[in-house]
């Protein structure tokens, strides 16, 4: 019994002492270290990061990849925590790109946080983030990369530092491409490293696209307008290239261009995708519009002859032809192909102001093609109701309304196909997804297409006003266009400034492709659109018919 009685008081004692012990560990924390410890957690911090979403790529119709996402990140430095800022400077600076002394500008800062750089390459991100400089630090985001530079670079767009599309397709389609964007939460230490990071909430990648572009194509294209910057030093220019039977947009290539992985270089005017946002005065290439009219109602056939003088009166304004000539006797045809003012007027006279009107607005005029870009103008077509006693003697020739130059290729387009306006489109498919092709409408019958056509031949035949331009084996039909400019000061038709352009297609019977080419104030060399712009068309569509596989004919 004494025995057991001591093993019992021998435990108590041992509970007791242990007891003491932990009772004093927890003195010593919380009375002595407790501060100590406090602080240590304090120093941690947590935030909660948006993890950036793989932003969707766009390619072209046979699957090169025009904008793609690779992993980056932004580098951040807090400057107090570093030590050494000359020291540290000179080892980031080759790593980061950058200038020496602008590194150390960033370190030396007295700001709590500095953006060192934005989307750095992953490479060049892990050689940083390997020094294990205090106070630097890396964020993962997703970097945007042309890889075709230049190509194309209106009609993609840019995408800002968040992530968001700022122009182009990666502006109007941004929703598609952005994908979803997720979330973790990021405990980090007092310098700024992260302790631990978990994923909150995953990233949903964005959704790819394809258009309708040939990169080939487009990169012809680019270099013809290139060639004819260097040329004419116009103000601007822009090409596009269509299938005229389903409106679909081989290429859109402006002039001046810029590198899309290098927009912050580059002025606001090289940004703009001028293909759908110039509003210009067409000038002749608008009259195949007018004699369209005249061809479907009835009023006129090709061989209908017309006395064209080399002037005409209109109201209180006097129209001349291009040269001075005395009257002659030519046909509809023949007024198309030389291009006459005079016999143009004559045509739309005879259409009258209310169905010539209707004309302009069931060739589209007035109104967005339906392509998916951003930007796009409606033109300025002159409500039938706002006609003067002079009206008749501008609109028929291409003056005193605003046309884009895709409107213009629309309308064309409907004239090469049989006769149907189709919405032009650029986007091919989504997701994978191929996108229905849009239903037209009917504006002029097959054989008013067709007569028209042959019409527009002549003005690459001899005595017409694009007879220089030919390509072995392929028929050609089209349209010049050389339209003055309203000067701003004057309000006046400029005789400086001028629109050169040429609307045209191949094969001329069956045509399956078409190629506009707007030049903007050329300043060089020639201001007319059969020596400017029709020379380009003929270069695009050199490469482009056989390229494509479209025979001669």
């Amino acid at each position: 019994m004494a025995l057991a009685q001591r093993r019992i008081g021998a435990i108590f004692v041992a509970g007791f002492a242990l007891l003491a012990l932990a009772g004093a560990r927890t003195l010593y924390l919380g009375t002595l270290h407790g501060g100590a410890l406090r602080r240590a957690a304090r120093t941690q911090q947590l935030t909660y990061e948006p993890v950036p979403a793989q932003r969707g790529t766009i390619s072209d119709r046979n699957g090169i990849d025009l904008a793609v996402s690779e992993p980056a990140q932004d580098i951040a430095v807090t400057p107090y925590l570093v030590k050494e800022p000359l020291a540290a400077a000179r080892r980031l600076a080759p790593l980061l790109g950058q200038p020496q002394d602008a590194v150390l500008r960033k370190l030396s800062q007295r700001s709590g946080f500095v953006y060192l750089a934005r989307a750095l390459p992953a490479r060049q991100a892990k050689g940083v983030l390997a020094l294990k400089i205090p106070g630097i630090s890396g964020t993962p985001v997703m970097r945007r990369v042309y890889p075709r530079g230049q190509l194309a670079a209106q009609v993609l767009g840019v995408v800002g530092a968040q992530g968001n599309g700022l122009a182009g397709l990666e502006y109007s389609r941004d929703s598609l491409l952005h994908g979803r964007t997720g979330e973790r939460r990021v405990v980090s230490d007092a310098i700024g490293q992260p302790v631990s990071i978990n994923e909150v909430k995953p990233e949903g990648r964005g959704t790819s696209i394809s258009l309708t572009l040939d990169a080939n194509v487009q990169q012809r294209a680019e270099e013809v307008l290139g060639a004819v910057g260097r040329v004419f030093s116009p103000k601007d220019a822009a090409a596009i290239v269509m299938d005229p039977r389903s409106g679909t947009i081989l290429a859109m290539a402006n002039w001046p261009t810029f590198d899309a992985n290098d927009p912050g270089h580059t002025s606001p005017e090289a940004l703009e995708n001028r293909a759908v946002s110039l509003d210009y005065e067409p000038g002749s290439t608008f009259k195949a519009i007018t004699v369209a009219g005249a061809l479907q109602t009835g009023l006129i056939t090709p061989n209908s002859g017309f006395s064209v003088p080399d002037q005409i009166h209109v109201a209180d304004r006097t129209i001349h032809d291009d040269t001075e000539h005395p009257q002659e006797s030519l046909s509809a045809a023949q007024i198309l192909a030389r291009s006459s003012n005079v016999g143009a007027i004559e045509i739309g006279m005879l259409e009258g102001a209310p169905r010539f009107s209707e004309w302009v607005r069931q060739f589209g005029f007035g109104a967005r093609t339906g392509v998916e870009l951003p930007g796009e103008e409606m033109g300025m077509v002159l409500p039938l109701k706002h006609y003067s006693g002079s009206s008749m003697g501008n609109l028929p020739i291409g003056q005193g309304q605003l046309v884009t130059p895709l409107q213009m290729a629309s309308a064309y387009a409907a004239i090469a196909n049989g006769g149907i306006l189709r919405p032009a489109r650029i986007v091919r498919s989504v997701g994978g997804d191929l996108l229905p092709e849009p239903a037209g409408r009917r504006v002029i019958s097959p054989a008013t297409a067709a007569a028209l056509r042959q019409m527009l031949e002549g003005v690459l035949a001899p005595g017409g006003t694009a007879s220089e331009v030919s390509l072995p084996g392929y028929q050609l039909a089209g349209k010049t266009g050389t339209a003055s400019k309203i000067d701003p000061a004057t309000h006046q038709y400029s005789k400086t400034a001028f629109i050169a352009s040429f609307m045209g297609f191949a094969p001329a019977a069956h045509p399956k492709l078409l190629c506009a080419v707007v030049v903007d104030e050329p300043q060089a060399g020639s201001i007319y659109g059969g020596t400017v712009a029709a020379p380009a068309f003929g270069q695009i569509m050199a490469f482009a018919l056989p390229y494509l596989g479209i025979p001669p004919g």
